[in-house]
């Protein structure tokens, strides 16, 4: 689907947003700051309003990071399923507050956990989204060595999103940190091959080539500030791109 930015009318129909769990944490850079998990189900739902179907991968680095933890000594595979958790935590946080906002919501999980929430599903979580319900995608893949970003993808090439948008504290994707280097430059569209072989930290490998192979367009984008998510869908250039077209 495609719109003519200031249209009024939704560029995409379904997309996946990717929430990183430190976003999450806002300020304090631990833990949940409900301001933030406000503001996130507010925007949620000025999307949905459009009538864009919208699935949530979640990451959990506000409580748990396994790679960390692995990095410490602890076993990879226990250090990313208590991760895989942490991501569980967050989801149902979320789910609260979308709720409170008046949308209507279902959590899957890779991991089955029924008093909490629905096992993963592909048909299902589609019929959801259907259904004009927000899907929260929990506990990654389900298996260790995968990051969310890669469950990101993942979800979002087999429901048949129309692009995965990754929340972060920058308005793109920079040649260099710019918080470390003040002459990395923006770059608004790029190409998978270009992000792979220029090493840029926008998704892990396995994320790009995913989405490389599928042809699912990577938006990157600021999520602090107000209003970005909904001005993405609806054909505004905010952010960086990253596509097969470059």
């Amino acid at each position: 689907m495609a719109a003519v930015a200031g249209s009024g009318r939704p560029a995409y129909r379904r997309i996946v947003l990717k929430l990183s769990g430190e976003a999450l944490a806002g300020s304090q850079g631990y833990g949940i700051d409900p301001l933030v998990l406000d503001r996130v189900a507010s925007e949620v739902g000025d999307v949905s309003a459009l009538g864009v179907q919208i699935a949530i991968v979640i990451g959990g680095g506000n409580i748990f990071r396994g790679i960390a933890a692995s990095a410490g000594g602890m076993d990879r595979s226990t250090a990313d399923y208590m991760g895989m958790l942490a991501t569980v935590i967050n989801a149902l946080a979320l789910q609260d507050a979308l709720e409170k906002a008046g949308l209507q919501t279902r959590v899957l999980s890779a991991i089955e956990m029924r008093a909490v929430a629905e096992p993963y599903i592909r048909r299902r979580s589609i019929r959801h989204l259907e259904k004009g319900r927000v899907v929260i995608f929990a506990a990654g893949t389900g298996n260790p060595f995968f990051t969310t970003d890669t469950a990101g993808a993942l979800r979002a090439v087999e429901i048949g999103a129309d692009a995965i948008m990754k929340a972060t504290k920058v308005d793109g994707i920079y040649s260099a940190d710019p918080v470390h280097d003040a002459t990395a430059q923006r770059l608004e569209r790029l190409t998978y091959i270009e992000v792979l072989n220029r090493g840029l930290q926008v998704m892990d490998a396995a994320a790009i080539s995913l989405c490389m192979d599928n042809k699912l367009p990577i938006i990157v984008f600021d999520l602090t500030r107000p209003g970005n998510i909904k001005r993405i869908v609806l054909g505004e250039a905010v952010g960086s791109i990253v596509s097969s077209g470059g």
